[in-house]
């Protein structure tokens, strides 16, 4: 069963819950800003993200508030001033970010509110968050209002001029490692997450050479009550059917057939089984030479 809901049906406040609990978890963008008269403001956004690398463009929406339809100084600031220094949050700064995000006076300083440290950007006038180990330093080339009512968010569509990244985050080869940052990410109401090497995994990814697509399996893999949707997908991306290798040697492979060779039903089911725990440790290539053993 599903809940069916029309949106224009609820209450703004009712639709943000909604969208905020279903659309994450959400990159934040903590971004430092300043007016004309020289007030800085650092305030953290979710909605939020990278859309292209060449022209190097981030998009983060401060939306006017739902209760009573007023902006934030961010947006403000960014009017006056079209520059923005983007701070990546991570896990050891989440509690000063969230503190950043109250609402103080205009003209208050949440650097020193939140206890951070103000660092001199290279090519903008907003200053960057020290403790952050990655800064995007960006001109904003346009701000672009979705509507006039509370909720209506305000594109800030900036580009990417510097990068400063902390070289302990850097693999032997000069990139981004991303098991060392620490990545933080909003969910809805008071929920984040926190991603790190418990919970990061990877994914196979298509490049020039197309996956066959689970339509070209074989009937007894793709309609296995054993096999995930995911064990399917990891499964139909290689490029070309595999084929039997004889120099494939597997003693549980072996114990398999001898035992069950006598009930096909049941030495599916264990086929099944078995490449299903190679797929979960991405051992694809051996996971096909487990289910071709019943061809």
């Amino acid at each position: 069963m599903y809940k069916t809901i029309v949106l224009k049906d609820l209450a703004p406040m009712d639709v943000q819950n909604y969208l905020q609990h279903a659309i994450a978890p959400r990159p934040i963008c903590f971004a430092s800003t300043i007016d004309t008269n020289g007030n800085v403001n650092l305030s953290p956004f979710s909605f939020f993200n990278l859309f292209s690398s060449n022209p190097p463009i981030v998009i983060f929406s401060p939306a006017r508030r739902v209760r009573d339809n007023t902006t934030k100084h961010t947006l403000q600031n960014v009017l006056e001033i079209p520059e923005v220094v983007i701070n990546i949050v991570d896990y050891d700064m989440v509690q000063q970010t969230s503190l950043a995000s109250c609402e103080f006076a205009k003209g208050t300083n949440e650097f020193e509110k939140a206890g951070f440290t103000m660092q001199a950007a290279t090519m903008v006038k907003p200053p960057m968050v020290k403790e952050s180990k990655i800064k995007l330093e960006c001109r904003v080339n346009e701000v672009k209002p979705l509507g006039t009512e509370g909720g209506a968010g305000n594109l800030v569509i900036a580009e990417v001029l510097v990068m400063h990244i902390d070289e302990s985050i850097l693999n032997a080869e000069g990139k981004i490692d991303q098991t060392k940052i620490n990545h933080v990410a909003r969910l809805g109401g008071d929920w984040y997450c926190k991603v790190d090497e418990s919970n990061l995994f990877t994914v196979a990814k298509p490049n020039t050479q197309l996956g066959i697509g689970v339509d070209a399996l074989p009937a007894s893999i793709k309609n296995s009550t054993i096999l995930s949707g995911n064990n399917l997908g990891q499964l139909a991306n290689v490029h070309e059917m595999p084929f039997v290798d004889p120099a494939f040697n597997d003693d549980r492979l072996k114990n398999i057939i001898q035992y069950y060779s006598i009930n096909p039903d049941e030495m599916e089911k264990e086929l099944h089984s078995y490449a299903k725990a190679l797929l979960e440790i991405n051992k694809v290539n051996e996971a096909w030479q487990i289910l071709l053993a019943l061809n």
